[in-house]
């Protein structure tokens, strides 16, 4: 590693955000959703489909990310983690090419974009566990703010480069008024199902710098994967005991658990709502994630720089306050009327309300995904910092089958796309309750330098 900057290994984490971003802002929530709703031409259904689907992934991500958490602490290989867990990234993304509107599986296809997210879930994980090995407690939030910006930015550029130039209108044309590219057929919708290999080539060019420049610190030991998978269930097993010991670690992962299931329900369902109860294609949709991606983009990184400021738990109450307030608002805004106030059929408040929303939504999560990241660093034995993002992931997937089946039962019972939205203002409120219960730093008094070791070279 001695021929690698510190600022190199630096740009090269921040390299996997943007790369592995388009996969939630081009897949997950403003093509390939709102895409999956116009091929099955109703929009509750698609929304109870999607939600199955990645509650499903959600469960499987929960039950075995904490064992390979432990896995590398005990042997090491996180880099060689990230590549393998890569290829399931690859691969499921690429797959969206197989959502032929003239002949689909839906099986296959929702098959495939679970396999896809399980991958990008896991390397999340392991690459999450090195940001302590880039900073010391005065410097993580802000490395972890421009991370998530970084990554926010490599998303819109995505997102814009798929409007521009291959998402289709129902006119057969881009947002510029073009023809898809590369001769892509409009008809079969070849120009939107290219999100699929666009995802899958983008996240291959852009994780070059990452496998270049990031590397396991020196200090880190490695052994062999079958005696590391023997030493992890004991460990792990140890530290499930311990949990009630260390309430501030616990009761962050259970608030985290709960207003992160209900972030990503809004990340989720917030293309596939607007496709169905404002009639959007994914044209509209595509807009309305250009203006959420910026808000993200830049509030990630004012997040940042307020993180190294006032510490990660005022930002993340603050953003949980947000957001709860602006799931409440959504269920007022409708074609026919805003906030109680009827409007015509032609009026475009909806939409302009319903955009301002997004912005708000993009501004806040990316604030407080970035806030939670170093808020586990600080909660953290710097020793077991793979694993305890292994319990982190396993918080955050624990229920994330929770909001999308929730959403999707409550949706299916009422046949209604606003009152589906429900559930994620229960997981809010819950979640802000748990905070109550969660220090600063830990169970330690201070967070010195010294508890996130840096590893500069």
């Amino acid at each position: 590693m001695t021929g690698i900057s510190h600022r190199k290994r630096i740009w090269g984490w921040f390299f996997f955000d943007w790369a592995s971003q388009p996969y939630n802002t081009l897949l997950i929530t403003f093509i390939f959703g709102p895409y999956i709703k116009e091929l099955l031409s109703d929009g509750a259904a698609a929304q109870a489909a999607w939600g199955y689907t990645i509650g499903l992934a959600g469960a499987v991500i929960a039950v075995t990310a904490p064992f390979l958490g432990a896995m590398a602490d005990k042997g090491g290989h996180r880099i060689g983690w990230v590549g393998a867990f890569s290829l399931l990234y690859v691969v499921g993304s690429a797959g969206a090419w197989f959502a032929d509107p003239g002949g689909f599986n839906l099986l296959l296809i929702l098959g495939l974009f679970g396999i896809g997210l399980i991958g990008m879930e896991f390397a999340t994980i392991f690459t999450n566990s090195l940001l302590p090995d880039l900073g010391d407690a005065n410097e993580i939030g802000g490395i972890s703010g421009s991370g998530w910006a970084f990554g926010y930015v490599g998303g819109l550029i995505a997102l814009v480069l798929m409007l521009f130039f291959f998402a289709e209108s129902a006119e057969g044309t881009t947002l510029l008024g073009l023809a898809p590219a590369f001769g892509l057929d409009p008809v079969a919708r070849e120009g939107t199902r290219f999100v699929g290999p666009f995802t899958a080539l983008w996240y291959i060019l852009f994780m070059i710098p990452f496998f270049l420049w990031v590397k396991e610190p020196a200090n880190h030991a490695t052994v062999p994967l079958r005696q590391a998978a023997k030493d992890a269930w004991p460990e792990l097993r140890s530290t499930l005991r311990a949990l009630p010991q260390t309430p501030s670690l616990f009761a962050f992962l259970g608030s985290s658990m709960l207003y992160r299931d209900a972030l990503n329900g809004l990340y989720i369902f917030g293309g596939l709502y607007a496709a169905g109860v404002l009639g959007w294609g994914v044209i509209d949709t595509g807009i309305f994630g250009i203006i959420s991606v910026i808000a993200a983009a830049l509030f990630a990184w004012l997040g940042g720089m307020a993180d190294n400021r006032f510490g990660p738990k005022p930002l993340i109450i603050c953003c949980v306050l947000i957001l709860t307030a602006i799931c409440i608002a959504v269920i007022f805004v409708s074609r026919e009327s805003v906030f109680g106030v009827a409007v015509a059929a032609e009026s475009t408040l909806p939409d302009l309300v319903f955009y301002a929303m997004g912005a708000s939504i993009g501004a806040a999560g990316g604030a407080l995904q970035s806030a939670s990241r170093t808020m586990m660093c600080r909660q953290s034995d710097p020793e077991r910092m793979t694993q305890a993002f292994g319990l982190y992931a396993l918080a955050g997937k624990a229920t994330a089958f929770m909001a999308p089946l929730a959403i999707g039962v409550v949706t299916d019972i009422t046949r209604s796309q606003q009152l589906g939205i429900l559930p994620l203002i229960i997981l809010f409120g819950l979640g802000l309750v748990l905070l109550v219960w969660v220090k600063p730093n830990g169970e330690r008094a201070a967070c010195p330098p010294s508890d996130l070791p840096a590893s500069r070279g």
